[in-house]
């Protein structure tokens, strides 16, 4: 199959295009450096042509409210279009768990509004809600930091390896459709407070987390089932442990 991989040069675009090729497929890693752009539209009628499969793992450069939503529209409503066109068999967007239970965040509602176009296109599709990255535990370490001290929900999330999550979505892309959504998880619940104090002390990083029921998450807070899978999710083999030892092997 010729597969399309809408942000592949990034985290996961970049592991899932290894994946698929390994597999034997024809993989395009598209993206604004490869003459891809799907805010102006530029090279998505070319890339599109043979392709069977797009999958978008595009991130906005900004999270600000306005400015994410305007990404993630845009960039949808012209991905989706050029698929159309091109009559792409399957469309695959990586999105959030517990995306439509934390609307308080604009981020989040930009992932729904994502989610809501890839249903009204008409084009068969599969939509991937993934917990969060063990690589942006220092990302939500630095949004949190007050006073000195980082901030940050008690509340349990399940936080999954990036090659967990490029091994999913591969899977899913040489699949039928869903037209639905899975789940991905890591195999670990735990406080999320408790997991950024762990990769801290790994990281030998002095900062304290002071665990804050009030404190939010990219806007929103947060209780026990906010960012946790449902029953049926699919859940990753690498834990916080396997995987801080690849990050030191990697040094």
């Amino acid at each position: 199959m010729k597969i399309v991989v809408i942000g592949g040069t990034g985290l996961i675009g970049s592991k899932t295009v290894n994946k698929l090729r390994q597999l034997g497929h024809e993989v395009i890693a598209a993206s604004p450096a490869s003459g891809v752009n799907t805010i102006t539209g530029e090279g998505l009628a070319e890339v599109m042509t043979g392709a069977d499969v797009v999958i978008d793992v595009a991130n906005s450069p900004s999270f600000e409210d306005k400015a994410v939503m305007e990404f993630f529209e845009t960039s949808g409503t012209n991905l989706l279009a050029a698929e159309g066109n091109a009559g792409v068999k399957h469309h695959i967007a990586l999105s959030i768990v517990g995306t439509e239970r934390l609307q308080d965040s604009g981020y989040m509602r930009a992932k729904a509004a994502q989610e809501n176009l890839i249903r009204r296109s008409g084009i068969p599709f599969s939509i991937i809600h993934s917990t969060q990255f063990f690589e942006f535990l220092g990302g939500i370490a630095n949004s949190s930091v007050k006073d000195g001290a980082v901030h940050l929900p008690p509340a349990l999330f399940q936080p999954i390896a990036s090659d967990d999550v490029a091994a999913a979505v591969a899977d899913v892309a040489v699949g039928a459709p869903l037209n639905g959504i899975i789940e991905i998880a890591g195999p670990e619940k735990v406080g999320m407070s408790t997991m950024v104090q762990r990769y801290l002390n790994k990281m030998n990083d002095p900062r304290t987390v002071v665990p804050d029921e009030h404190a939010r998450y990219f806007g929103a807070g947060l209780n026990d089932e906010s960012l946790v899978p449902g029953p049926g999710a699919r859940i990753g083999k690498i834990n916080f442990e396997t995987w801080f030892a690849g990050q030191l092997a990697k040094a």
